[in-house]
């Protein structure tokens, strides 16, 4: 999988170079490009953002600037994601959906976001998707994006030592994930429950089912709606 983020600070992205992401790159299974927007600029003081039409408080990023970024990084193949509080909600079937793109770009607004030209003439030309990663408001869409970049490079093939791993996630089979115990089986007074100690497995996956719904129930009933 090829992916590409454009944003003014290439910097934020460099966790991505840590934990799995980072094995997935060193594997070769995941080609990262972290773009700087700056490049793309043709003024002495490399501006990205101006004034809102109509008024209004903060700054919006242009549309040239962003558009010639596009034309170079994108083709009609890529899937186009872009981070924002005004997009609808991220989810672990997104995820899943995406980790069989070939190419994913994350354009990464700022300020009062990106001037809206910019996606709707990208959809002339290749898929677009506005997401958001929860109800609030962040400074910018690098930390979305490393959320969601996450997500994705997990749940593609040789990732994980284990390739059931991902199978049981919370949200994967539409329910919270379960308590999980290792050893010690004792401690400060706290026991690991006996069925995870008894080895008959049939009731083990029953009980983890069990848990999987009182823990939905309790904390995400909206799921089982």
């Amino acid at each position: 999988m090829r992916i590409d983020v454009v944003t003014i600070f290439p910097g934020y992205l460099e966790p991505l170079r840590e934990s799995l992401p980072g094995k997935a790159i060193d594997a070769g299974i995941v080609a990262l490009t972290v773009h700087d927007l700056r490049r793309w600029t043709h003024d002495v003081h490399r501006s990205v953002d101006d004034a809102p039409y109509g008024g209004g408080p903060g700054m919006v990023m242009t549309a040239p600037v962003w558009g010639e970024a596009l034309d170079e990084i994108c083709s009609n193949e890529t899937l186009l994601v872009v981070p924002t509080p005004a997009g609808r909600l991220f989810t672990q079937t997104d995820a899943q959906r995406w980790s069989t793109e070939k190419h994913v770009v994350f354009a990464c607004g700022r300020y009062e976001g990106i001037d809206q030209r910019v996606v709707d003439d990208a959809a002339r030309r290749m898929r677009v998707e506005e997401v958001s990663i929860g109800d609030y408001v962040l400074p910018g869409g690098e930390s979305a994006a490393l959320v969601m970049i996450e997500a994705v490079v997990r749940l593609l093939p040789d990732v994980l030592g284990n390739p059931a791993s991902h199978q049981d996630d919370s949200h994967s089979a539409g329910l919270l994930e379960g308590p999980s115990y290792t050893r010690p089986p004792s401690w400060r007074r706290l026991d690991v429950p006996d069925v995870l100690l008894s080895g008959d497995h049939a009731k083990i996956a029953a009980w983890r089912h069990e848990q999987a719904q009182r823990r939905t129930r309790e904390r995400r009933p909206d799921l089982l709606d």
